[in-house]
């Protein structure tokens, strides 16, 4: 058999501001023989999402930075070509925090988590999307913290990615009365609306921010999911209703900044409205997991959840598929394939 060689891409140096490829070198080595206990996975999808700009920081968060000379992190889709390991059989789907590389040995762990088996039936992919981080963030996020009510106005910023996109419409399935969307382009916004359900979407590239969360919640914003920061989130501050609830989920407006910018000027808003804004991670729900997977499957099954994967394709291209999320150009879940599934 022809030996296996493994593309690694290791992180050179830390980015400062915009992600380079010049920050990334390749490295090519041989994949080494199983030994007993060991699985042998082929990687086939790579997830991207803005949280992975904060891990290339030499600080601390809420995982440690990738260091220097590590295979860059990321959630992945994988098959098991071959098995020592009794949990594993070749042929089946796996995912788990596999990397920017083409080939993972495994003892059935990861550096975040053991290597999870693909539920029959769903798409690999979408483990990376609606079935895994960004719509188990969207749910929990939305419900735990949002926590809408019929009738309640919602505000979601960066509501054409895939966490906003998912948790609009869980806003909307638990009976949210307006539920309104920022987004970046009128093809995002025409998809937040015609096929996300949304009541109305905001162009952040046009218009008015807060002239128009304004004109589409005269009466205040109840529940505002951020993913974005910066201004948007300072315009949505500002038409909060009494006793609002702004959900913290990301600031993709800040990532790529050499200098973190000034906090919100207008936090006394939050009481004057008696509002509540509180952040939250999605790892701090591992114990429910399976919960809010078996609800967005029944919602996407039955038509209440759609979504879209933005596919970029070969590995050599992960760093500029990452700036992707940065320059707005994703709809969606952003995706990078690696190759097709091997024939086993």
């Amino acid at each position: 058999m022809t030996e296996r060689t493994n593309r690694q891409l290791l992180l050179a140096r830390r980015p400062v501001g915009d992600v380079a490829d010049s920050d990334f070198e390749l490295r090519v080595e041989p994949v080494a023989p199983l030994d007993e206990g060991q699985l042998l996975i082929r990687n086939l999808w790579l997830s991207f999402d803005p949280t992975q700009r904060g891990w290339l920081n030499p600080v601390e968060s809420y995982v440690p930075p990738v260091a220097i000379g590590e295979v860059m992190r990321a959630s992945g889709v994988g098959q098991v070509v071959e098995s020592r390991h009794p949990g594993f059989v070749p042929g089946e789907f796996v995912s788990g925090l596999f990397g920017w590389q083409d080939w993972v040995v495994s003892n059935g762990m990861t550096a975040m988590g053991p290597v999870q088996k693909v539920p029959a039936g769903i798409d690999p992919k979408a483990v990376l999307g609606v079935f895994g981080v960004t719509g188990v963030t969207a749910y929990f996020g939305m419900l735990d913290l949002g926590q809408p009510t019929p009738g309640c106005t919602v505000l979601v910023s960066g509501a054409a990615g895939a966490t906003g996109s998912v948790a609009g419409q869980v806003a909307k399935i638990k009976g949210a009365g307006r539920v309104i969307g920022i987004a970046g382009g009128a093809d995002k916004c025409a998809w937040l609306v015609e096929r996300g359900g949304f009541d109305a979407a905001i162009d952040y590239k046009s218009d008015d921010v807060e002239a128009r969360i304004r004109a589409e919640a005269p009466n205040g914003v109840d529940v505002f999911f951020d993913n974005v920061g910066g201004p948007i989130l300072e315009a949505a501050l500002n038409n909060l209703a009494m006793r609002a609830r702004v959900v913290l989920c990301g600031g993709i407006s800040s990532y790529n900044a050499v200098e973190l910018p000034p906090g919100p000027r207008n936090y006394m808003q939050l009481v004057i409205m008696r509002a509540r804004m509180e952040g939250f991670i999605v790892i701090d729900y591992l114990d429910r997991w399976a919960e809010a997977v078996g609800a967005l499957a029944v919602w996407v099954h039955d038509g209440l959840i759609h979504y879209e994967e933005d596919i970029q394709e070969g590995l050599e291209h992960a760093p500029a598929t990452l700036r992707r999320l940065f320059e707005g150009r994703n709809l969606g879940k952003q995706l990078l394939k690696i190759t097709d599934p091997p024939i086993i």
